[in-house]
């Protein structure tokens, strides 16, 4: 019997002890370790921020799914990581022995780094947890009351685009629907060296296709930019040259905002010398596996990756559902083979692809492998992907109820996009 440690209880941490029992079997030990008591879905966010989910909605209570499936979960988080004696100590004191550590904690929200940005001491509003989503949808009913300028976008360092810019388009769909829109002046202002780079150094078309999505909206952007400083109802952006240098500064008044953060690591994680990068993300082999340390793997957001290019204002690589899925899987399949006495060497796919809704249609980005020179570099827009995503919240939620470890996008998503790839070639052939 083996003893298994999961760190984090969001998509990649629930993903990853679903898919532990389903592929190990019963004989084994596993503890899931969260913070709180609630499971999030996170793509949701944006919704839950304009009223159109609500909490209940999209939130499930671990223990009472994990534990039909022999998982016992802790929701003390973990404080720290005994890495020499393979244990980790919870919030509340509790000593948890490990064989085998998977770390899925997602990232450390570093608002600090831009001043007065973030919900909690700040001026802006984050998409990022589902409370602060809830606290989004509270500072959102009050801007109805007495409409303004709005700001959305991602400050230097960001490795997550997609929620910015479906979160612009969402609030611009609700103020449609709400005949507020004329009241309204949005601005769009990110790290990226142009619309719709989404720290992939572009997919396709989507510089053309998102900038056109944007004028559609009335949406005015600023990129290859810093948010310098956040006050009250006002923000300083500091556009950059190709090189990296200050140029115009822009004074932006808002009445409401939500920014996208950079991301680190957990204290826990990043304290654990030798396992992180300075930024405090896991590094890890292809195999998800922790050089220094054997009995620790990683997946998902806190998983070190280099930016795709270099850029004038910093940004990020996003970790995708799908990348998420398939570094879980990589992981159980070497420790599967590992307890089996077999060669530990799957390596998972760092493909890219997203489903980004904007309110009333949606677009699809599709870059594999991640980091160019790509195979496949696909970017489309329609309502079709709205509706793809509306159905992806059921089914994954579904999965995290009731304990399957289908590889959803694999199966669900890739399938709908080759739908889609297909009928593309057909009208290319007929034309």
């Amino acid at each position: 019997m083996a003893r298994f440690v999961v760190m984090g209880a969001g998509l990649g941490g629930m993903s990853a002890a679903y898919e532990l029992r389903n592929t190990l079997g019963k004989g084994h030990e596993i503890t899931l370790v969260g913070k709180g008591d609630l499971f999030g879905f996170t793509p949701s966010n944006p919704w839950l921020a304009v009223g159109w989910r609500k909490p209940e909605e999209v939130t499930l209570k671990v223990a009472d799914h994990v534990g039909k499936h022999g998982i016992t979960f802790n929701g003390d988080g973990v404080e720290t990581i005994d890495a020499a004696n393979d244990t980790v100590v919870t919030g509340s004191g509790e000593r948890i022995g490990y064989d085998y550590l998977m770390i899925c904690t997602g990232p450390k929200l570093a608002f600090d780094e831009v001043v007065g940005s973030g919900p909690e001491g700040g001026f802006t509003q984050s998409i990022c947890t589902t409370s602060h989503a809830q606290e989004a949808w509270k500072a959102y009913q009050e801007f109805l009351k007495e409409p303004g300028p709005i700001v959305i976008g991602a400050v230097q360092g960001a490795s997550c685009f997609g929620p910015a810019y479906e979160f612009a388009m969402i609030v611009d769909a609700d103020l449609r629907k709400r005949k507020l829109r004329d009241k309204v002046p949005m601005t769009f202002v990110s790290s990226e060296p142009y619309v719709g780079h989404m720290g992939l150094g572009g997919v396709g078309d989507s510089k053309g296709l998102m900038e056109s999505e944007m004028r559609q909206r009335h949406i005015k952007w600023i990129v290859n930019s810093k948010v310098a400083e956040v006050r009250d109802g006002e923000m300083t952006v500091v556009e950059h040259d190709t090189r990296g240098q200050p140029g115009e500064s822009h004074a932006l008044p808002f009445k409401f905002s939500m920014l996208l953060p950079s991301f680190k690591g957990v204290d826990a994680v990043a304290a654990v010398e030798g396992l992180c990068n300075p930024r405090g993300f896991v590094i890890v082999d292809k195999h998800q596996r922790s050089p220094k340390f054997p009995k620790i793997f990683s997946a998902g957001v806190c998983v070190a990756i280099p930016p795709v290019e270099v850029t004038p204002v910093p940004t990020g690589a996003p970790k995708t559902g799908f990348m998420i899925e398939s570094m879980v899987t990589t992981i159980v399949r070497n420790i599967q083979a590992e307890l089996k006495g077999e060669p530990a060497d799957f390596e998972g796919t760092w493909n890219a692809v997203c489903l980004a809704d904007m309110g009333d249609t949606g677009v699809a980005f599709v870059a594999l492998p991640q980091i160019p020179p790509r195979n496949v570099t696909w970017t489309k827009v329609g309502k079709w992907v709205h509706l793809a995503k509306l159905a992806f919240e059921k089914y994954f939620l579904y999965k995290m109820r009731h304990g399957t470890s289908e590889p959803i996008y694999e199966k669900y998503v890739l399938g709908l996009l080759g739908i889609e790839r297909l009928k593309d070639v057909k009208r290319s052939s007929s034309s």
